[in-house]
């Protein structure tokens, strides 16, 4: 059974920066592809970006050149790296896991996580 737990969300300052994680549990397809959410108040889930499993990744307009996804195929571990953080940036975080190819579309990831908190103050 495939289980995501993300760790790392809290309130940090407008500037500062955040790295969540994501565990991934019995997770063992190798060319699937995982991805990062995000869901503000009030609005659909947005696509922050992906990886691959060998390693390419793409990110969403809105993140571009702020975040970074890594991933450690040894630890089964998932990272978002969220630099230079806007307010627009507060929502929960959601990693997503998909058996197929990346896509930025919620609907193609079968596996998700709880989600973690990340609320960027003044």
């Amino acid at each position: 059974q495939v289980q995501l737990v993300e760790s790392g969300g809290g309130s940090v300052q407008g500037g500062g920066s955040l790295r969540l994680s994501c565990g991934a549990s019995g997770y063992t397809n190798r060319r699937g592809c995982m991805a990062w959410f995000r869901q503000a108040p009030g609005k659909e889930r947005e696509w922050v970006g992906f990886i691959s499993s060998d390693g390419w990744s793409n990110y969403a307009d809105s993140v571009k050149g702020r975040f970074t996804i890594s991933q450690d195929n040894a630890k089964n571990t998932l990272y978002l790296q969220m630099n230079s953080l806007e307010l627009e940036d507060t929502a929960m975080y959601y990693c997503a896991a998909s058996a197929t190819a990346c896509s930025n579309n919620p609907d193609d990831y079968i596996y998700w996580g709880q989600g973690t908190q990340v609320t960027v103050y003044p």
